[in-house]
Parts: structure tokens; C-alpha cells; sequence
């Protein structure tokens, strides 16, 4: 199996469905929060103890969700119950190996600016490394976050303490969506994250509202 073996430090759970898995950072591994991995691994070779087999690598993309990778750094994995990967990750317990590739990714956040990060669905892990990275850099931070089932709240609720700017928003409510673009979108750099009809809605949003999407920072999951 290719990539750089890393040890799984810790795996945690951030909300409804979606764990937080701790990853040891490798030796030259330099990364800023909004680049993203990709993850290798082979799911029945612990649970079965059989043979590796070089066909059975599962390969993802995960972007980080940690605002720094000094030791270790943070992937937030949504659990599809029928996945071939993230059942496994998250049964993990600390201790095993996986493979990765990377960092991949233009689009990144180098702490100096203020930064509106808008995330839907899986796209709330890179958001809220990019929001706490600003916040640690002494930079303001705005987050505007859609899901039904929203994860890291904690997290959310710390940067709301220490002063950023927090919307959390249900899944269809698209209106909430636009009328938060419009109060924010010009209180710093506007990052985007999730999949493509997400994007697409914030970036309509944005223009609507006076901005300019071209200059936006956007990720499209797909």
C-alpha cells in the first residue's frame, strides 16, 4: 500500500454520525488548514485478521480539521452506515495504522486575515480549523454553518466565547443561508466548503448580495 504510514492517536465523536480521528503528522507533512488528504486504507485487515491484499485499499479525501498539524492533525469523518471506509475508522480506537497522501489543495488559509467561513454539511470540519486559526492569529471570524445535524459544536460554541460571529442554520433553510452571506460576506476573506449544490447556493447568495464570487474561496465536494 503507497503513502506515508501514520498511527491513529484518537478517535472521537463530534456529532451525530461524524467522528474526529487524530492522525500522527509524518516528518515533512506541511499543511494549512482548507488542504485536504488522502486517506488509504484496508478495513478488513484488522477486523478479520486475514492477509493484506494489495486490491482491497479503500482510498478518500478528507480535509483537515485541526487549525495546525505540529504533532498530530485532525480529518472529521461523516459515517455512512453502507461506506466500505468510515464504518471502520470509527470503530477505531487508537493505535492503528493508515496511509496517506498529501496535503493536496490551493485553497488555504495563512492566518493573515479575517476570514467568513461557510460550511455545509462535511464542509463545518475545514471551516471551523480556518475560524480558529484566525482566531489564534488575532483575526476575526465569521462561521455560517447548514446541516441538520450539526458537529463540533463544541468547538462552535468556544469560538462564539471568545468572540467570533456563529450561525448555525437548518439544512432547508436556504433564505437563513442568503440573508447570512449578505450580513457577513464582507467581514473577511469568504471561504466555502461542501458539496456542489451547497457551493453553488452560497455563491449565488454572494453575488446577490453585492459580492463577488471569484474572489471567494470555494471547495466543492462533488
Amino acid at each position: 500500500m503507497e503513502g506515508t504510514p501514520v498511527s491513529v492517536e484518537s478517535v472521537r465523536e463530534v456529532g451525530p454520525g461524524t467522528v474526529a480521528l487524530e492522525l500522527e503528522t509524518p516528518a515533512g507533512f506541511d499543511a494549512a488548514p482548507g488542504q485536504f488528504v488522502l486517506l488509504r486504507a484496508i478495513p478488513w485487515d484488522v477486523a478479520e485478521d486475514e492477509a493484506i491484499d494489495e486490491d482491497d485499499v479503500v482510498m478518500r479525501h478528507y480535509t483537515l480539521s485541526s487549525p495546525s498539524v505540529d504533532e498530530t492533525f485532525e480529518i472529521t469523518v461523516g459515517i455512512d452506515p453502507d461506506g466500505d471506509l468510515s464504518p471502520w475508522l470509527a470503530d477505531l480506537e487508537g493505535g492503528e495504522t493508515v496511509h496517506i497522501d498529501g496535503p493536496f489543495g490551493t485553497i488555504t488559509y495563512e492566518r493573515d486575515e479575517d476570514v467568513v467561513a461557510v460550511a455545509g454539511g462535511p464542509g463545518v470540519g475545514p471551516a471551523v480549523s480556518i475560524a480558529e486559526a484566525a482566531e489564534e492569529s488575532g483575526h476575526n471570524a465569521v462561521v455560517i454553518y447548514q446541516d441538520d445535524e450539526p458537529a463540533h459544536v463544541d468547538r462552535l460554541e468556544a469560538l462564539e466565547d471568545a468572540g467570533a460571529a456563529v450561525v448555525i442554520l437548518d439544512v432547508d433553510d436556504d433564505g437563513g443561508l442568503a440573508d447570512a452571506i449578505e450580513t457577513h460576506h464582507a467581514d473577511g476573506q469568504l471561504y466555502a466548503f461542501g458539496f456542489e449544490s451547497f457551493v453553488t447556493a452560497v455563491a449565488d447568495a454572494l453575488e446577490d448580495a453585492g459580492g463577488d464570487s471569484d474572489e471567494a474561496l470555494i471547495e466543492n465536494f462533488g
